[in-house]
């Protein structure tokens, strides 16, 4: 499978979406919410001081974005951004990829430690919060949880904890809570899970940055399809008319002063062979 460059000019993309005909995506150095048209335009959504990362939307259509440095989740109604609640208590370092379901619950990964200044690997949180921004504990001890979907029917979410080279199964409860976890696919030797998507074939679309791969990958661990890439490959998201265009966030770098300096972000795609399905 051979990648098609789509867009070029971001810092570092993060946490595409596939919304309302557009592919919704953090631009998380640039500070900034933006949305790419199939013809490529680019439309700034919001502007998030502290660093976007995960996006998802409530039931009622606002916008929920993970503001990564100050650990919060943030709400946009289309014409205010609020804090719609403080993640720092449970949040060891920065907040990264989300969730968000049917009903509006989010569910929020973090860093667990200082990844750019090398500080010694300390295990994190997934942490929900309910639509009315109460946030609690939704799992514990997980290694750097990342990219996380949820199946159609609701009833299992899967994460990426890219410390253990694992995507991690929950069953999810009628109120949200998880239970049951358990190892739903161990990645080949060296691949780190980022983001992840879900197609309509039960299969997983890994993108693994260490690898400058995105790999597709079914319950068990079996690697059905792989594309590779020139850099690393830090987000995916199955989106477009059929959602069968998977788009491939890829940068050479993720260093913040490099990716504002070099602003080498792209989206690359690729026709995948089944459509999207669940959530993101």
């Amino acid at each position: 499978m051979q990648p098609t460059t789509f867009l070029t000019g971001l810092c570092f993309g993060e946490g595409p979406r596939w919304h309302d005909g557009r592919l919704y995506l953090s631009d998380m150095h640039d500070h900034r919410v933006i949305a790419v048209a199939a013809d490529g335009s680019v439309a700034t959504i919001v502007v998030v001081d502290q660093q976007p990362s995960g996006l998802g939307w409530t039931p009622a259509g606002d916008l929920l974005v993970v503001s990564m440095v100050d650990r919060a989740l943030l709400r946009y109604d289309g014409n205010a951004l609020t804090r719609f609640a403080e993640l720092r208590d449970l949040a060891g370092y920065h907040c990264n990829d989300m969730v968000v379901d049917a009903a509006g619950r989010a569910y929020v990964g973090n860093f667990g430690f200082d990844l750019h200044n090398a500080a010694p690997f300390q295990k994190a949180a997934l942490i929900r919060v309910d639509p009315d921004g109460s946030a609690r504990l939704a799992a514990d001890e997980l290694a750097f949880p990342n990219g996380t979907i949820i199946t159609p029917d609701g009833a299992t979410l899967v994460v990426g904890e890219s410390y253990a080279g694992r995507l991690t199964a929950f069953d999810v409860a009628a109120d949200g809570a998880l239970s049951n976890r358990r190892l739903w696919a161990k990645l080949p030797e060296g691949a780190v899970p980022d983001g992840i998507c879900l197609d309509v074939a039960g299969g997983i679309w890994v993108a693994s940055p260490s690898t400058n791969e995105c790999l597709r990958v079914e319950a068990g661990g079996r690697v059905s399809h792989r594309v590779a890439f020139a850099r690393s490959a830090f987000a995916c998201m199955l989106g477009g008319a059929d959602r069968r265009t998977l788009y491939i966030l890829t940068a050479s770098s993720s260093d913040p002063d490099t990716c504002r300096r070099e602003r080498d972000g792209r989206i690359e795609t690729v026709t995948a062979p089944y459509a999207g399905a669940g959530l993101p």
